[in-house]
């Protein structure tokens, strides 16, 4: 607040508008005219000198301030002098006319803030009639209130007087200080100016000029209502500083008219009035040139700054528009650099699990190891299974979710199917996993098996994890439209401060370094990922030392009709006729995918053929029929994409052969590309023999397939 109330510039502000010297320069100009005009005339039509005091006060720093000011106060009194005012005039008239830039100075700094900018209509109209009016009343009422006093002013003659020369000095601020400070300022209408550039600006500019001419050179027509139409459309299209420029322009014009006896205010009829029987007509007259100035004023400046601030406004919202775009695209840009990154990781990372975890499954299904081998080769495999996890699940995270997949459901096999990944574990613990299916649950329902089959398992994984003894419950049942799935367990139950953060990725119940349990913190953000997908959401219902429950409610349909699955335990393998051996041709870059392949695939009595990358394929499968192509995507030379158009591009019954991608670009929208170029289905490394055997029996058991040898158990 005190720094609104300061007398000068504050010493910081960059320096802008004309120098010092400038000010005096236009400060004597103006003594010089009105001094001629006084000589010449018997009247002064306005007082623009201290209008320009009033810029100088508010546009120069201290210390120029103040040296304008003083230069100016006795240029003032050398004027009084060379005028003949008596005193007190001699003093009072420099004094007051200090005191009045002082004080709407001071005044403009408390209503309109520091800046001063006068391009918005609010901070004009503050400036107005909270600077110029107070400044200007105080000293018109001391200056004629003194004069009265010793002339012996009649009534009368004190309120005329009174009101023509708060008019005279009101107009001279309002019409010079706004036009000064805001040419001081034109650097801030750059780019809201004219829209036809200099010579639109120049062609209004001498429009009004000729219109005002032609008005105030005529005696005979009240015809001032035509400068408007000009003035406006020049205030349309010119900034702030040029408004100003244009209502100088007919001030001067008309003002110099006007007190020469020219143009419409000589037409006025004055009425007999005793008090002001001594008052020359042509200073009465003026009262109407007054009023078409304030008119001017009024109807110029405050429309100007409104155009002005909707210029700004409209500048501001495309700047924001273009950054708001830019930012736009910046995130698009990052969101297509996370996908590609997430591809390729994907990819990167399954790769060298193809080894690992196909090794090790071929490993386990050797016999006469010694239980010290089987327990090291379990481990690797429920090592690699954990990483694999991991892997997805911050995919999962990362990537949003793909669209989701409708499967006729039975609720009995999704339980079973969810709590067999867990029995290994929850076995070695001691504990017992349960599903029952609920009275009124039993019905199947329609939704995305493999999204309820994952956010269950990761409940009941969880819940295995942080339980030592006891048993997990899980349940299906039916409310309303609704399908609730609960995880419920005998654990230690969560801690009321974690709860509120417990669905948040990489959120660990126990994360410090002494902690029991291993993990990400992504298993539960992924389920309720998984979940929200399918429009409905995971709740911690309940949890307590004595355990927790999680519920799941999905909004599912009933299905009309489900089949239920049993898992084969034996493993599967292709049937095999007496006169012809099943082709399959396996195209992969790294040889050590293809001996995984090979070796999963060998025991079941197939001719395995083998290609490096898709060119190596399209010439094998160009001249032998294969039964099934196990095709990679990322090779060298022809990638599989390509290499599975150009077989399909193939003649005669070499185009037809069943295509199953096995490849660690395991997206969603990596299936789509792989089917949409031709390919049967597809296979996220690593393999499994059972995950192997499932997708080719999908590819074999499609309608459009080939009557090929089918999967079947052994």
């Amino acid at each position: 607040m005190q720094g609104r109330w300061r007398m000068f510039r504050h010493e910081a502000g960059k320096d802008a508008g004309p120098p010092a010297w400038t000010y005096v320069a236009l400060f004597g100009a103006c003594l010089l005219i009105g001094l001629w005009s006084a000589e010449r005339f018997g009247a002064v039509v306005m007082w623009p000198a201290n209008g320009v005091l009033l810029a100088a006060f508010l546009q120069l720093h201290r210390r120029q301030a103040i040296g304008v000011l003083v230069v100016c106060f006795g240029l003032n009194l050398a004027m009084n002098v060379v005028r003949g005012d008596p005193l007190p005039y001699l003093w009072l008239n420099a004094v007051l006319n200090m005191a009045e830039a002082v004080i709407a100075g001071v005044l403009a700094r408390r209503v309109c803030g520091a800046a001063l900018d006068l391009r918005r209509p609010r901070r004009l109209l503050r400036f107005a009639i909270g600077a110029v009016t107070p400044a200007v009343l105080i000293c018109a009422v001391t200056i004629v209130t003194v004069a009265g006093v010793l002339k012996g002013y009649s009534p009368g003659l004190y309120l005329f007087t009174l009101q023509r020369y708060f008019t005279m000095e009101a107009l001279g601020l309002l019409t010079v200080a706004p036009t000064l400070l805001l040419l001081a300022r034109r650097h801030r209408f750059a780019g809201i100016g004219s829209n036809g550039g200099p010579k639109e600006t120049a062609a209004l500019f001498g429009l009004l000029l000729a219109v005002t001419v032609g008005v105030f050179c005529q005696s005979h027509v009240p015809a001032t209502y035509l400068i408007f139409p000009p003035l406006l459309l020049l205030v349309f299209r010119v900034s702030p500083a040029g408004s100003a420029l244009a209502v100088l322009m007919v001030t001067v014009i008309g003002g110099f008219a006007s007190i020469t006896g020219h143009g419409p205010v000589t037409m006025q009829t004055l009425s007999a009035d005793a008090d002001l029987a001594h008052v020359p007509d042509l200073m009465r007259q003026m009262n109407v040139f007054y009023g078409f100035l304030l008119a001017l004023i009024a109807t110029a400046l405050p429309v100007s700054t409104m155009v002005s601030e909707r210029r700004r406004m409209v500048a501001r919202l495309q700047a924001r528009t273009q950054a708001a775009q830019a930012a736009r695209h910046q995130a698009e840009a990052a969101d297509a650099a996370k996908s590609r990154f997430l591809a390729l990781m994907s990819h990167e990372m399954r790769t060298p699990l193809q080894g690992v975890v196909g090794y090790a499954e071929i490993l386990s299904r050797r016999a006469g190891m010694n239980r010290e081998d089987r327990r090291q080769i379990d481990q690797i495999q429920r090592s690699g299974a954990a990483l694999l996890t991991l892997v997805e699940d911050v995919l999962e995270v990362s990537h949003g979710g793909a669209v989701a997949t409708i499967d006729a459901v039975c609720p009995a096999d999704l339980l079973d199917q969810a709590a067999a990944a867990s029995q290994d574990c929850a076995a070695a613990k001691g504990l017992a996993v349960r599903t029952v299916v609920l009275p009124g649950g039993e019905p199947g329902v329609a939704g995305d098996l493999r999204r309820l089959r994952q956010i269950l398992h990761k409940l009941i994984a969880n819940a295995v994890k942080f339980t030592d003894r006891g048993e997990v419950v899980v349940t299906a049942s039916r409310e309303g439209d609704c399908t609730v799935l609960r995880v419920s367990d005998t654990g230690p139950g969560i801690d009321a401060g974690l709860a509120a953060r417990l669905f948040e990725p990489f959120v660990q119940g126990d994360d410090s370094i002494g902690r029991a349990h291993v993990g990400a913190g992504l298993g539960l953000a992924v389920a309720r990922r998984l979940a929200r997908g399918m429009g409905g959401d995971i709740v911690l219902e309940a949890s307590s030392p004595a355990g927790s429950t999680f519920a799941v409610r999905l909004p599912l349909a009933l299905a009309e009709a489900v089949a239920t699955s049993v898992e084969p335990e034996n493993e599967p393998e292709f049937a095999q006729d007496a006169a012809a051996v099943p082709r399959v041709l396996v195209v992969d870059d790294h040889p050590t995918n293809r001996e995984v392949a090979r070796l999963m695939l060998a025991p079941l009595g197939c001719e395995i053929f083998e290609a490096a990358d898709g060119v190596e394929a399209v010439e094998l499968a160009s001249t032998t029929a294969f039964d099934l192509i196990l095709m990679d995507v990322r090779m060298p030379r022809m990638d599989g994409l390509a290499a599975a158009r150009a077989i399909r591009a193939l003649t005669g019954d070499y185009a037809n052969a069943p295509i199953l991608a096995v490849t660690a670009d395991a997206m969603p929208e990596d299936a789509a590309r792989c089917v949409a170029a031709g390919m049967n289905g597809h296979l996220a490394k690593p393999i499994t023999h059972a995950s192997l055997f499932a997708a080719i029996d999908a590819v074999m058991g499609q309608d459009d397939a080939p009557d090929l040898p089918r999967v079947a158990a052994a």
